[in-house]
Parts: C-alpha cells; structure tokens; sequence
C-alpha cells in the first residue's frame, strides 16, 4: 500500500528486502535531484526490521547517499536527528500500530517532516520508473547514537513546562512499550519528570504481547496493572512511539482521542493559537480548544495532512485523534513523549484524578468499524448517505465527513490497510452505533 503515510504491506507477501530495495534507491535519487546527500535510518523492534533495515542502507549507499544509521529509535526521534543534525532526508522501517506480520517504510524530508502528498507520488513516480539513483561514488555509512537524548533535552527544555510541578507530584504511572522502540525514550522520560514507573513489555523485541495499536480493546492487561500498582495513570505506546493513549487510576482506557485533548488543554494557556486535527477526531478536542476561545480546523486523516495545515495555519498544537500529538514547539510530529509530559504537565495542575479531568467535560461514544475496500470509486456510497442525512454539514477533504453539532459520521479509504473505514460519534454508544450501521450498510448496498 502506498500513501501519504508511507509504502506498507505484509512482510514476505507484499513487503521484501527487494522491495525496500526498490523505494530506498527511488528515495536516494529524490534526495540527490533536491541537492542533498545525508539521509538518516532507523527502525522499530519488529523482527522484520533489521533485514529490511539492512536493505534500505544498502540501496541508499548504491545511489550514492551517506547513510547515518540511528539505529532502533522511536518515530519521533528519528524526524528531530533529520532536522537537529541536520540531514537531507530519512527512512524509517515501521508500521507503526499494524499487526506483526506488517512492516513498512516512512519517507522524512528534510526538516524533518514527512513527505507530503506532492513529493510522495513524485518519489513513487520514481520507483516506478526504477530509478536507481545517480552513478558515482557510492554512500558512506556513519552512526549517530545521541538521537535519543536530543529529543530528551528538546521536551524537558520547553520553557512553558513546568517540569518542577510534575516532579512534586511523584506521579506513579504504569507504562506499557508493547516491546517496541518505547522503551528507548518513555522510561527515561519519566524517570526525568520525578515520576515512579511500574513497567511491562520493555523488551524491544517485536514479540507484540498485544494488538499494537493503543485502542481501549487493547489495553485490558495495562488497565489490570494500573489497578495492580495503584498507580496514578497508565501510559501505553505504539510500536514506533508517535502514538499514546491513557489509563485512568481505576485501569479505564479513556480513549486515545481524549490524548490530543489533553495536550490541547495544557498547552492553550501558555500558546495561544490555531488548533488543527483530523476529519476522524472526537468532539473533546472542540470542547477543549473551545474553553479557551479557539476553534478546531480539520485536515484529511494523515500526519503530513495534518501538519501541512498547521504550518498554513500557524498552529500552535494539533495531530490526530489516534493517540498522536504534534507541537511545533518541539517539531512538526506526532510524539509520545511530548504527549506524555503534556498529560502530566495537565494533571499535575488540575491536581485531580485523570477521571476527574475527563468527567469534567462533556462525554461522547466514538464507534468505528471497517469493510473490505471495493474495487471501484466510493462516489455512489457519498451520494447515498448525503440522501441519507441532507441536513448535515459535509466535509470532503477526505471521503465524506457528515457533521452536526454533537455528532458526525466519517467513511474513506483508509490510507495504511486496505479497507474503507466508518467511524461515527455521538453523545450516546446506541446513536453512534446507529449512524455506522447506516454507513455500514450503505456501503454494503453501493459499494459492491
């Protein structure tokens, strides 16, 4: 699969070293036309990860790129050693929140922000074209080994963080890395903002313990050790870390969207600003900009959507209703551990529970399912819920987004599997539900 998002499939049935081979010499010869040479490369814990990894050094090195290795370092931080050290570009093998048996390639520009959709399909142009990359002198390769505690020194160095605030509070937070890139960055993270972590799933293997993505249906075993600890939050990460979702101290997954909200309350009284997120996102990232006067712009689903808009707009804070966080502060990605100290940084001054800060606010049911994407075009399933709901306001920046004051419904392709995703929200669990029946249902009835 290719997107915006990257170039993604299953290891061995769509995704091979040959493959990677393919993308990292179209990659080299993208960087070589803009005048550049040094390209970074990371990777997440997947036991796919180092053999691809291996593939991509050897391509970029052949189309005459310096390869700086960074090694298994999370997302994040492999965009800010592209951007601080600074380099021309940079490949990361990861597929984020996918499922084991996934693997995948992420293209950073220089600056360290992803592609966007322009450059992607003139580096896919270029694959497909079998580009190789200019002939000379092939690439060197060095190592980098200070990413990590770069992107440290850049969250804890945030001056509107009051870091001295969160250390008093001694907060005990259980944390769970899924054995991915996490344990890098999040540990030590936290041990610098004072707090007492309980751990599971450390080990940087790839051996997912779990389903990867940071959903509440995912996080049963986190919200166990929470109660377990008596802990005071959990933490759970995605594989490559661009993503956090929270446990409340009674082991209750809050849902990953109430993270951006939780960012976006902190970060407000300290930079006020444009907010920007995605079609997809919840209504308690509205609620959270709207107590401070500020309006929420939304991009089509995407991190480099995302952040292109919030470099249009100026945004102050913004990402994705998923679990993932950007703050230009700190640089223009979705990033655990920005998010997590965010949160801290929210709860250390509301000093209350964080199921205190969520009831505070108004509470919606977010219902999400996903159908095998049809062969043909999805306009006949647009058309048929705009019959299906003619008073509602449309977005279609990206498929067909149906809104109204407290509730909405969203159906596009998705951009990482192959399928078409309905996603619906709503103040109760039985009208989000009903919307995506409809949907469901509509795109059962046109779209085949």
């Amino acid at each position: 699969m290719r997107s915006v998002s990257g170039v993604r499939g299953i290891v061995g049935t769509d995704l091979d070293p040959d493959v990677v081979r393919r993308y990292a010499a179209a990659f080299g010869a993208f960087v070589r036309e803009r005048g550049g040479r040094r390209v970074g490369l990371a990777r997440d814990s997947r036991a796919s990860g180092p053999a691809l990894y291996a593939a991509a050094a050897e391509a970029l090195c052949a189309a005459g790129v310096d390869v700086v290795e960074l090694g298994m370092v999370p997302t994040p931080t492999a965009q800010l050693a592209v951007e601080d050290l600074p380099l021309d570009g940079g490949i990361v093998v990861t597929a984020s929140h996918n499922p084991v048996q996934w693997n995948a390639l992420k293209f950073v520009g220089a600056g360290g922000r992803f592609l966007t959709r322009a450059d992607a399909e003139a580096l896919f142009g270029l694959a497909d074209g079998g580009a190789a990359g200019a002939a000379g002198t092939p690439g060197t390769r060095s190592r980098d080994e200070g990413a990590v505690g770069r992107h440290l020194e850049r969250v804890l160095a945030l001056p509107w963080l009051d870091a001295a605030a969160i250390r008093a509070r001694h907060f005990r937070v259980a944390l769970d890395c899924v054995r991915g890139a996490g344990a890098t960055v999040m540990p030590a993270l936290l041990d610098a903002l004072g707090c007492e972590v309980a751990a599971i799933h450390l080990e940087p293997d790839g051996a997912f313990p779990r389903e990867p993505e940071p959903i509440p249906e995912h996080l049963g075993e986190l919200g166990a050790f929470v109660r377990e600890q008596g802990a005071d939050v959990g933490i759970a990460v995605d594989p490559d870390v661009d993503r956090l979702a929270l446990v409340d101290e009674r082991g209750r997954p809050i849902g990953e969207d109430y993270t951006l909200a939780f960012a976006v309350r902190a970060v407000l009284p300290h930079l006020r600003g444009p907010v920007v997120t995605n079609l997809s996102t919840s209504l308690v990232v509205d609620d959270a900009a709207r107590a401070f006067g500020i309006a929420v712009e939304r991009a089509p689903v995407g991190e480099a959507n995302v952040v292109e808009r919030m470099q249009a707009r100026r945004a102050v804070v913004g990402g994705e209703g998923n679990g993932g966080v950007i703050l230009p502060a700190v640089h223009l990605g979705r990033d655990a551990p920005v998010a997590a100290a965010l949160a801290l940084a929210l709860l250390a001054e509301r000093r209350e529970p964080v199921s205190a800060v969520v009831d505070a606010a108004p509470r919606y049911v977010i219902v999400k399912a996903k159908l095998p994407r049809p062969d043909g075009p999805l306009d006949q399933v647009y058309a048929g819920l705009r019959r299906r709901w003619p008073d509602a306001a449309t977005d279609t920046q990206d498929g067909l987004r149906l809104a109204w004051d407290d509730r909405w419904i969203h159906v596009r392709p998705s951009g990482t599997e192959p399928v078409v995703r309905v996603i619906a929200e709503a103040p109760t669990a039985a009208a989000a539900q009903g919307m995506v029946n409809d949907g469901r249902q509509t795109l059962l009835t046109m779209g085949a």
